[in-house]
């Protein structure tokens, strides 16, 4: 982008719950960031650079899927598990860490085709009731 693209700024609205908004200024007082638009901006970027790094591998990947959710949410672990029943062939296995009486972290552990990979961790992002996923994977060469 060009010096005269990267200067333009559009203000928008963002609703989120406000044990998050807490948490997040929390985070940005700690981490040193000037104002929460400078550290929107980051997350945003480190968000899409994750995206696209995903998008990118090719071949045979390695690497696990993390999700947190909330096991009280009705129907919530069996969509995961229906979910995971379809994506076999690149899931080695899972562990299912209970972190409080409410929340869960699932570790699913890949082994497989980057495409197949990429294909589950949208099936997950797709689960409503999954408060948080993260997609770590290497290649294998």
């Amino acid at each position: 982008m060009d010096g005269a693209a990267m200067s333009r700024v559009t203000r928008f609205g963002v609703s989120v719950p406000s044990e998050l908004l807490r948490e997040f200024d929390e985070f940005i007082r700690q981490m040193g960031f000037k104002d929460r638009s400078k550290a929107i901006q980051v997350a945003m970027r480190n968000l899409i650079s994750d995206y696209k790094w995903m998008q990118e591998v090719p071949g045979e990947s390695a690497g696990a899927i993390i999700l947190l959710f909330d096991h009280t949410v009705s129907g919530l672990e069996d969509a995961i598990t229906h979910v995971q029943h379809h994506y076999t062939d690149v899931i080695s296995s899972t562990m299912h860490i209970h972190l409080d009486e409410q929340n869960c972290l699932e570790i699913v552990a890949l082994r497989g085709d980057s495409k197949r990979i990429r294909e589950l961790a949208k099936e997950f992002a797709k689960i409503r009731g999954i408060k948080q996923i993260r997609v770590t994977v290497v290649s294998v060469l």
